[in-house]
């Protein structure tokens, strides 16, 4: 007699297992399940060719430089008029080649070219912005810590920071009789005030959360300020500090104008004086560009730091 054998059938729960495989394109992941599929996913390719990079930069420079074109065009026509009071880029070219090609020139004490005037003015930028970058985020940080500080202290920051940089100069001369610090002074006093008030935004929007785990790890209040409120509020910190130093470049400029020294200040004052036009706007070039350059290496600091971050 024979036994017969019990035969056992795949049901849905059963598993199933395709082993991956893999081509020329595309990658097939194993599935496991009650029925099994193939899942595929392309393969990224990464090509950086000639061509693609020429095209990027031909995206980026290529607009400015259309634009530009179009101004010095159109300047050149306005001002080649007769009775035109402003020279046109060609007169610029002819009369401040020296200051365009040459900008590290030394022919005497005060005969200098534009990029070492620009060096001494961003030496005293840099004094004056330091020094309020670091008492402006650590008053801001205090000051965030406390609603009544905030409080008393909110009304008067906004009051101070609508004073004109050259508003200042008289106290500062008066203060210091000389007139290097006087500028760096300037300086000092114009751009802290949007430093002090978006470090004290940015502390005061820390979540809470954030507190609660320091208190669980009992941090220290240094501890606190390096490892929890410096890198939350770090958004807030480079939002004022890119205002900061644009004010920076706007003081250093106007208070030259006024002290004297070598700076990029004195040199427009010094040709408006003498009558050279030219050599004002190739000033102002100078100026327009440097200022651009400093707000964009601080705003990539900034990106680095706060890993692309910005305030709300």
């Amino acid at each position: 007699m024979s036994q017969s054998m019990p035969v056992q059938l795949p049901n849905e729960r059963s598993a199933m297992t395709i082993p991956a495989t893999r081509d020329s394109n595309v990658t097939t992941l194993p599935i496991r399940g009650p029925a099994a599929t193939v899942t595929t996913l392309p393969r990224r390719e990464y090509r950086f060719s000639a061509a693609a990079i020429s095209r990027r930069v031909a995206s980026v420079a290529l607009p400015p430089l259309l634009v530009l074109a179009v101004i010095l065009t159109v300047w050149q026509v306005v001002c080649s008029q007769p009775g035109s009071s402003l020279p046109p880029p060609s007169q610029i070219w002819a009369e401040s080649h020296d200051l365009i090609v040459d900008p590290f020139f030394v022919y005497g004490s005060q005969d200098i070219g534009l990029g070492l005037r620009v060096i001494t003015s961003l030496q005293r930028v840099a004094i004056g912005f330091g020094l309020a970058a670091t008492l402006g985020i650590i008053i801001g940080a205090l000051i965030g810590q406390s609603r009544w500080l905030m409080r008393g202290f909110d009304p008067i920051f906004q009051i101070l920071r609508t004073v004109p940089p050259l508003a200042w100069l008289p106290i500062s001369l008066a203060a210091f009789m000389d007139s290097n610090p006087s500028a760096i002074f300037v300086i000092f006093i114009t751009a802290i005030w949007p430093v002090i008030i978006n470090t004290t935004v940015g502390v005061r929007n820390i979540p809470q959360d954030y507190r609660n785990v320091a208190r669980v790890l009992r941090l220290n209040p240094f501890e606190f300020f390096l490892q929890i409120m410096l890198p939350a509020a770090a958004p807030y910190i480079f939002s004022g500090l890119r205002i900061s130093i644009g004010l920076s470049w706007l003081a250093i400029v106007a208070a030259e104008m006024l002290t004297g020294g070598v700076g990029i200040g004195f040199f427009i004052w010094d040709a408006w004086n003498s009558s050279h036009l030219t050599d004002i706007i190739v000033a102002l070039v100078y100026i327009g560009v440097v200022g651009f350059v400093l707000d964009r290496l601080v705003a990539l600091v900034g990106s680095l730091v706060t890993r692309g971050t910005s305030a709300s």
